[in-house]
């Protein structure tokens, strides 16, 4: 059927659309729209173009990969084309892809091809090309044909070997993979920025893609990159396996980096069992990825397999739900959390994202409100990655609506009409009601019930406030007075339920000084200060009547948190209650202080503890090495000297292992606190 008049003109203005999309994507790095978005106009092109082949160009969008390459840089031509990868987004295009390619091959429809399965990265595409085992060129993609050399930036990456180990490979060898940042490294890069008063990166994918266009190539050797091989290209003067999965193995070998997660997969049934897993752990993986790469192992098959115009037709990506859209921002409400702290919330357009619906997401505070300048009426991206709170990443200027007004901080509180204040050189407001504000009492019981204070089961955050709403509870002491029959008038208790709660209750009573303080809520007094807090002063008396002078001599205590400290205990109220707490039976085992020095035999020492311990609780193992001087961390890094690990190790393990960090176990531990005891 011959096109229509309207259709040639829709099929333009597609065109059109996508290619100032891949300008502001791949050569400006300033994307105006998520990528959901742009698959949404590439799949509606391609299905326009698939209906009428004669409206087909060769400079049709689908007929390529990316863009030009920037002029900045010099242009390499890539011997054999980089192309990309179709998408799918379910199960039945996995399967659609499986039918095909046995249908090709011309195997049962149920045969178990074996795939090599690996996470789709969410970053920068690059070609890597060493001659007799030296890197003598990095390159962009670009357009799949042409990319933009690189090389001066590629050699700053460690992962990034500058020479290949071992022996008997090719004279010529390019390799494929993604360069990529790390989420921990984006986090602290972005973090930087807004300290410096500099733009903040959008996503992970977009600051990898920044850092490898520098002109100075000791700019990006400051970023945080990371890279994994996953394909070779140009092979001559020598030989590979006949295998996809041997290929990498070999690659490894030699000294690349290859993702530690791929599989080898057997059939349909493989693949979505791999797609599954990965989806499970995702959040808890190093780095962001947008879905799964599978590959026909066999390069034989690969061969017969052959490819379409712009993808092979023996790989395929299966993408997870689109973790960002575009939506429009009703309101502006704020929030009061158990400091007092005023967190500004976007009301939203309700967005189906990252497999939910969203109509809510944070601004974080006034700062970062005003930096994006979000404004009710805006259309905004909205982000959401896992159980992360869903937040507003970027406004769409060129969408805002004429008569927008730039949003103010209250003048009194949302909650309980008290004064807000910003103290100045912060960058939260705060209402002024303290105690009398239900909205700080709320937050700060459930604050000191939670897991990691006095860790009371059972006792939820409905709970809670159906107990403040009622009168029931107050301050925290009340929690201990109450009885089976206050808990069993509450909504959805039971009388089993409730006698549960208070036999929790009662058993919360003994806990230990570190979490007891946590469990306090005092501003910037977190797990870490609350357990060197503990070691320091051995009593909970010497750090209530402590001066901000003395307080400062407890490692990570400086002026400001041990201003705060001093303050909280200052207050008569606060007083009251930790007295009520302890007439009420909580008690913890105290020891003499230990404040001959900052310092002790682990001093410098930074141990990150993962995975179950049998002997003593995560808890009970910091204090311990907090007591010798060392350091306890969430997240292993290059500065980690010790990854203590027990039962049920998850990825901490495998990171300390490839960055070649002394990995002990429990015992190990023990052995070398009592050796430096």
């Amino acid at each position: 059927m011959t096109a229509t008049a309207s259709t040639r003109k829709k099929v333009e203005l597609l065109r059109e659309e996508i290619r100032f999309h891949n300008n502001l994507y791949h050569v400006l790095d300033a994307p105006e729209i998520p990528d959901s978005q742009y698959d949404q106009l590439m799949r509606e092109l391609q299905t326009l173009e698939a209906e009428h082949p004669e409206l087909v160009t060769p400079d049709s969008p689908t007929q390529r990969v990316g863009a030009e390459p920037i002029a900045a840089f010099g242009t390499v031509e890539h011997r054999l084309p980089m192309l990309s990868l179709n998408n799918v987004f379910s199960e039945q295009g996995l399967a659609e892809f499986h039918r095909r390619v046995t249908e090709k091959l011309e195997l049962v429809e149920d045969a178990d091809i074996a795939y090599m399965a690996e996470p789709k990265f969410d970053g920068a595409a690059v070609s890597l090309q060493y001659e007799n085992g030296r890197l003598v060129c990095g390159a962009t993609r670009g357009d799949g044909t042409r990319g933009e050399n690189i090389t001066h930036n590629v050699r700053t990456i460690e992962a990034v070997p500058l020479r290949l180990l071992g022996k008997n490979f090719p004279s010529l060898l390019e390799i494929r993979g993604e360069v990529f940042m790390p989420r921990a490294g984006f986090a602290k890069l972005n973090e930087r920025a807004r300290a410096n008063g500099e733009k903040t990166f959008v996503n992970t994918r977009n600051a990898a893609a920044g850092s490898l266009r520098q002109l100075d190539p000791r700019l990006t050797a400051e970023r945080p990159l990371d890279c994994y091989v996953y394909s070779v290209g140009v092979v001559e003067g020598g030989s590979l396996p006949d295998r996809h999965s041997e290929i990498l193995d070999q690659l490894q070998e030699w000294g690349l980096k290859v993702c530690p997660e791929r599989r080898l997969v057997a059939g349909i049934e493989g693949c979505i069992e791999y797609f599954a897993n990965v989806g499970e752990r995702r959040d808890s993986l190093d780095y962001d990825i947008d879905g799964v790469v599978y590959k026909v192992d066999r390069l034989d098959y690969q061969r017969e397999l052959g490819f379409i115009s712009r993808a092979p037709r023996w790989a395929i990506a299966y993408k997870f739900p689109a973790q960002e859209e575009l939506t429009q921002v009703e309101n502006i409400e704020f929030q009061v959390g158990r400091t007092g702290a005023l967190t500004p919330v976007a009301r939203l357009k309700p967005v189906f994202v990252g497999g939910v619906t969203v109509s809510n997401a944070t601004l974080h505070n006034m700062d970062e409100l005003h930096r994006k300048d979000v404004r009710v009426g805006d259309t905004v991206i909205v982000r959401r990655a896992g159980d992360v709170i869903p937040e507003v990443v970027q406004v769409i200027a060129d969408k805002r609506p004429p008569g927008t007004r730039r949003v103010r901080i209250p003048r009194h509180c949302p909650v309980c009409g008290s004064h807000v204040v910003r103290i100045e050189g912060e960058a939260v407001a705060r209402c002024t009601g303290g105690l009398s504000c239900a909205a700080q009492r709320s937050e700060s019981l459930k604050h000191f019930v939670s897991r990691k204070a006095l860790d009371i089961d059972g006792l939820g955050s409905k709970l809670i406030e159906q107990l403040v709403s009622s009168g029931r509870i107050k301050t925290p002491d009340d929690i201990y007075k109450l009885t089976a029959a206050d808990v069993a008038e509450m909504e959805r208790m039971a009388d089993k339920s409730a006698e549960n709660l208070i036999a929790a209750i009662k058993k919360s009573r003994r806990t230990t000084l570190s979490r007891f303080l946590y469990g306090l809520g005092i501003r910037e007094v977190g797990e870490a200060t609350a357990a060197s807090l503990a070691a320091y002063y051995g009593k909970l008396a010497g750090i209530m009547e402590a001066a901000v002078e003395d307080l400062q001599q407890v490692p990570d205590v400086g002026p400001i948190v041990a201003s705060r400290i001093h303050a909280f205990f200052a207050e008569e109220q606060n007083r009251r209650v930790i007295q009520e707490l302890i007439k009420d039976g909580v008690n913890w085992e105290e020891t003499e202080p230990q404040q001959t020095a900052r310092s002790g035999p682990l001093d410098g020492k930074v141990f990150v503890l993962t995975g179950t311990m049998q002997s003593m609780t995560r808890d009970e193992l910091k204090a311990r090495i907090h007591a010798l001087g060392g350091k306890v961390t969430g997240s292993v890094s290059k500065k980690t000297d010790y990854l203590v690990y027990g039962d049920k190790a998850g990825s901490k393990l495998t990171k300390a292992q490839n960055l070649k960090i002394a990995i002990i176990d429990e015992d190990g531990v023990n052995e070398l606190l009592l050796i430096n005891k």
